[in-house]
């Protein structure tokens, strides 16, 4: 047959250039400890769902950008009409809810790799 790149079907081509959008337009995503996967996408609908992970998940600011990522998608990509995200925190679109559970918010400019994990606990 041909080479692989011209074999790609259409929804991996599709996957291919939402992940490389995410990359492009939200290199800070990666930079401060987190992750965007997509975890789900349906081409006849145009709808896709990013899951965002690693530090995104405690972070004060992960529904900006998830609101960000909603808008820019939808404008730049045209197969993609709607964009599910979340942080899995509780399964929520973005507004974060109180609480916190021990996590402290991460803020840019503040980091050190390590500060995921908190203090060491003396046990």
């Amino acid at each position: 047959m041909s080479t692989d790149t011209e074999s790609q079907s259409p929804e991996d081509e599709l996957r291919e250039r939402i992940t490389n959008f995410l990359r492009r337009n939200f290199p800070q995503i990666q930079m401060h400890g987190g992750s965007a996967a997509i975890q789900n996408l349906d081409m006849e609908e145009g709808t896709v769902t990013v899951q965002l992970g690693g530090a995104c998940s405690g972070c004060g600011i992960s529904p900006m950008t998830i609101q960000a990522i909603k808008t820019r998608m939808t404008k730049e990509i045209a197969e993609i009409e709607t964009v599910n995200a979340s942080t899995g925190m509780g399964g929520s679109e973005g507004m974060a809810g109180g609480g916190g559970g021990g996590m402290s918010p991460s803020f840019p400019g503040d980091s050190s790799e390590s500060d995921d994990e908190g203090p060491e606990a003396p046990f």
